[in-house]
């Protein structure tokens, strides 16, 4: 039976861990996906958390573990001791997540830790996984895998085969190696089972198979996943060998913290964040771009002021200020947002950006046309003042063309020098299109009215 977590259940579930009810608590907790559970627990205490956490079976306690967020997983390590670490989760755990777990402890128990695992073969592994960068294919991929030799009959494959599965959740692919461990392919599940048993594995793999290195990014292993359908994709070192594999749900999770991250970004929120985090932490990524605003609205002041002679002659063209500042702002975030997508999609090769750049200028010719001649319109029906109108139009005109250009090529040029571009899309980009977007505006306005 699948309990739905509704606020009673809550409440039944908080006066049984008052009352220490072990027996039904457990319970209830073993009907609930692991990712329920880690959810409720982000708003138990600690001491809640520790006591429902300490009551599940080794396998569920590792995938809970896996799923709490990063930062509520390190507070929650902390207060376990290593030995009960390695004997109830660690060692029910993929290497992969079982080295994300132990790179977040501090290093004496982090050592502590490894020396506590029973099974000496994990332990390496995880050591192993430990040495690459986090970033990196080596850092992200799991041990577990299965693999034949290219020498193995199909009767003997298929012995080894139900061996290794024991210690694999998911076998989407055999890969083929030879005596040095190097990856020559992968063998299909259909072709070993419909083969002849003394039939070598070298006459039925297939070679035509995609791989990465382990010091390959994880962007490019997203892109390369995307781009094949892949549900996994072997990694090897600089030699050819086999060492692991990523899987589908590697990839999505790292798309996934990209996603949260660039829309962080585009907030004016710098750093990785989360709703639970202290004070100090959420203050100190979301201030730099709040002071950058701070900054911004004062030099739009200082442009202010110094058109304050034409404002005061030409009151009508204060009316239009925050026109021209909204379609510049929301013109330089449409053209950057998409020139972030295309870098993000892979797009890297100059003739295919400069494809992007032209493209987006045309764009905003059409779009400055058409949003030009509407304000023209408008202006001539209500307004009557010829001069207030060519202003008005002809400065919509091109701080449009300005603002396309601006958030296309601010991408480009933050991407070359290895500066996330999705800076681009957030409080910066608005706030200089909204000041030149009033410098044009009011100089235009200065020559139509001849107050120079």
């Amino acid at each position: 039976m699948q309990f739905e977590i509704t606020r009673e259940y809550i409440e039944q579930l908080n006066q049984l861990i008052e009352e220490k009810n072990k027996k039904e608590v457990k319970k209830l907790m073993d009907d609930l996906h692991p990712a329920d559970i880690a959810e409720m627990m982000e708003d138990m205490s600690m001491e809640q958390a520790k006591f429902i956490f300490l009551l599940l079976d080794g396998e569920h306690a590792s995938d809970v573990l896996v799923e709490i967020p990063e930062n509520e997983r390190k507070r929650f390590l902390k207060e376990l001791p290593a030995d009960l670490l390695a004997s109830k989760f660690i060692e029910f755990m993929d290497s992969d997540d079982a080295a994300d777990v132990v790179s977040e402890l501090e290093e004496e128990k982090k050592i502590e830790l490894l020396n506590e695992i029973e099974d000496f073969e994990q332990a390496g592994d995880i050591v192993d996984l430990l040495e690459y960068e986090e970033e990196s294919a080596g850092g992200i991929m799991a041990k577990e895998l299965v693999k034949v030799n290219e020498n193995w009959t199909v009767a003997t494959c298929l012995k080894e085969i139900s061996t290794q599965a024991e210690e694999v959740d998911e076998i989407y692919y055999i890969y083929v190696v030879d005596d040095a461990e190097k990856l020559l392919g992968v063998l299909s599940l259909k072709e070993l089972i419909t083969t002849r048993t003394n039939t070598k594995i070298s006459n039925i793999y297939n070679p035509d198979i995609k791989m990465v290195n382990t010091d390959v990014r994880r962007e490019e292993i997203a892109e390369i996943m995307d781009k094949y359908d892949l549900v996994a994709i072997p990694v090897v070192d600089e030699i050819g060998r086999l060492k692991g594999r990523i899987t589908f749900d590697d990839v999505i999770d790292f798309v996934r913290e990209e996603a949260e991250k660039d829309y962080q970004m585009i907030s004016g929120i710098t750093g990785d964040v989360e709703p639970g985090d202290k004070i100090w932490e959420i203050l100190r990524a979301r201030l730099p771009w709040l002071l950058i605003g701070l900054l911004g609205g004062i030099l739009g002041a200082v442009v202010l002021g110094s058109y304050e002679a034409t404002l005061s002659k030409v009151t009508e063209l204060a009316f239009f200020i925050p026109l021209i500042m909204a379609m510049a702002g929301n013109v330089g975030v449409q053209s950057s947002a998409i020139v972030v997508q295309s870098i993000a999609s892979g797009v890297k090769d100059f003739e295919s950006t400069s494809r992007k750049l032209f493209k987006e200028v045309a764009i905003a010719l059409v779009t400055a046309a058409i949003f030009a001649s509407l304000i023209f319109i408008y202006n001539t029906v209500r307004q009557g003042d010829m001069n207030l109108t060519y202003t008005v139009s002809i400065s919509l005109f091109i701080v449009i063309l300005f603002a396309s250009i601006f958030g296309t090529v601010i991408p480009l040029v933050l991407n070359r020098f290895k500066i996330d571009p999705a800076l681009a899309t957030g409080p910066f980009i608005t706030t200089m299109n909204d000041i030149f977007g009033m410098m044009i505006y009011l100089l235009i306005g200065q020559v139509f009215f001849s107050i120079l």
